[in-house]
């Protein structure tokens, strides 16, 4: 597909649909930012009436399906996003999900979704990932490195952290080039490391002492639930960190995705934790 009319970042505001943004523009490729709020388009997955102003005169799309949408209706209302984005003229889709599919069983929400793409009609790359090393900087687990504690149930797990800064490389190669229609990308980090030595990299960079607590998966389970997530919510949290101990679900993986896609090896966690302390974000 060498002619592009619009490309439709869904998730434009996010760890890396801000960068597929950031890339597209600067590239001159014609790009919407969609987003519930802040992109330049408003947009829900779970709301019909807000997609056909985002989808129109788009070719391509990068999908995005966060956590909190894939409950069963939601993951219902993606498929039929799907089906209308091939249906009013999108010809490639890049979808992000995650690097655990490799042995997660067909009702995975994520392994619905893909089936759904893979099955739409238009070209499909899928970005299967490990955890963002931004998710120390920015996500999940900021308020707890600027506390000096991060209490997750992950044992001696490893995690080869990936930066959300090469997805966004892998996705712009991915919506914009020939070559990657019916591929599946894992994505890594050059190094799998424990959250005991990243939290110590993240110390060393900032002058600042913060511990890795590991908990007990029933007392992590009350520890979120005493903080107000709702209890299923609260249980699939609890597997995702306990597949991470247990490693079940390929977080510790090395693989060549990047190097394949960029012709580069991946960033390290080295240099983000080196750019992010730079920024002052981790000193509160």
């Amino acid at each position: 597909m060498n002619e592009f009319g619009t490309i439709l970042v869904v998730g434009g505001t996010g760890k890396t649909g801000r960068g597929i943004v950031r890339r597209l523009r600067a590239a001159g490729r014609p790009v919407r930012s969609a987003a519930r709020a802040g992109g330049d388009v408003h947009f829900d997955l779970v709301d019909p009436t807000t997609w056909a102003p985002a989808l129109d005169g788009v070719t391509a799309v990068y999908l995005v399906a966060p956590n909190p949408v894939l409950t069963p209706e939601g993951v219902s209302s993606i498929q039929r996003f799907v089906s209308e984005a091939a249906a009013v003229g999108a010809r490639r889709m890049v979808m992000l999900s995650g690097i655990g599919l490799r042995v997660a069983d067909d009702s995975h929400p994520f392994k619905i979704v893909e089936e759904a793409v893979r099955t739409s009609g238009v070209e499909w790359t899928f970005l299967r990932p490990t955890w963002f090393s931004q998710n120390f900087g920015e996500g999940i687990w900021l308020r707890s490195v600027l506390d000096g504690a991060l209490h997750l149930p992950c044992g001696n797990g490893l995690v080869s952290f990936i930066d959300a800064e090469d997805i966004s490389d892998v996705a712009v190669a991915a919506l914009t080039e020939d070559g990657h229609n019916g591929q599946i990308y894992e994505l890594t980090g050059p190094r799998a490391i424990g959250f005991e030595e990243a939290l110590g990299l993240i110390g060393k960079a900032t002058g600042r002492t913060i511990r890795y607590i590991d908990l007990t998966p029933e007392a992590y389970l009350e520890r979120l639930i005493d903080q107000g997530m709702p209890p299923g919510m609260a249980r699939r949290n609890q597997a995702l960190r306990v597949a991470i101990r247990d490693g079940l679900d390929g977080s510790g993986a090395l693989t060549d995705g990047v190097q394949r896609v960029l012709g580069r090896p991946p960033r390290t966690f080295e240099e983000y934790v080196a750019q992010t302390a730079a920024t002052g974000r981790w000193l509160g």
